[in-house]
């Protein structure tokens, strides 16, 4: 197991484990140089609260194309309803604390304090952005992660109310395309992203589109959008 220094550094991916698939290294921080890097070369910190930071890059790479996104007739309906309302950075705190909530009675969680006080940092510095899904002035739903260049690297989701989740996830895809983002990292395969059209390729595929869409690592302003939700699938 690669041991990281203090030295923003990380051994090539190629060398994580099989099993359990992807880990790559232990150790380090989670400074926004050391996330940005490691975003950068397609690694990912996930552990739990009592652990020591844990690197990964899984092989396969679940990942989806934005101009090839999948929307159900259902969520359309509901789209096309506008009983939601959708922001993008308008509350980015809410949304990590809503994500880092244990679920289905499982008290654990991977994103602790350390990692809410990172991604915040990196919110801070303009890297990592939110989607909030608001019904009657509540947050009931919404998303976090990563932008890059041309590469959005979804982190986590939540939802307290049917389709809030889903409906942000299409708001983001559709506003990706028209950015022209290329990719968006799903990071591991799950039904739940599948139906929305990911896929997964060979990890040493995803290191090459990030070297050709990830070349340009410069913050961001906080995003903005006068789209009307309903009008996004016209």
């Amino acid at each position: 197991m690669y041991l990281i220094s203090s030295d923003i550094v990380f051994p090539d991916v190629a060398l994580a484990d099989e099993d359990p698939n992807g880990l790559l290294a232990i150790g380090g921080d989670l400074s926004v140089e050391r996330l940005l890097l490691a975003y950068k070369s397609g690694i990912f910190p996930w552990y739990s609260a009592g652990e020591p930071i844990l690197w990964w890059s899984p092989n396969p790479r679940s990942i989806l194309t934005p101009t090839e996104v999948k929307i159900s007739r259902s969520l359309k309906k509901t789209i096309r309803n506008g009983d939601f309302s959708i922001t993008f950075d308008q509350d980015f705190l809410s949304v990590i604390n809503a994500c880092s909530k244990a679920r289905d009675g499982d008290p654990r969680t991977w994103i602790n304090s350390e990692m809410m006080d990172a991604y915040a940092k990196l919110h801070q510095h303009g890297y990592a952005h939110s989607v909030e899904c608001w019904l009657d002035n509540k947050l009931v739903g919404g998303l976090y992660g990563v932008a890059l260049d041309r590469v959005f690297f979804g982190e986590s989701m939540f939802s307290l109310y049917s389709n809030a989740s889903k409906t942000a996830f299409i708001y983001l895809v559709i506003h990706l395309q028209k950015w022209g983002y290329k990719l968006i990292d799903c990071q591991i395969q799950t039904d739940h992203l599948d139906s929305f059209g990911a896929h997964n390729i060979e990890r040493h595929d995803f290191v090459k589109m990030l070297r050709t869409n990830c070349k340009q690592i410069s913050p961001q302003k906080p995003w903005e959008s006068d789209i009307v939700l309903c009008k996004l699938l016209d």
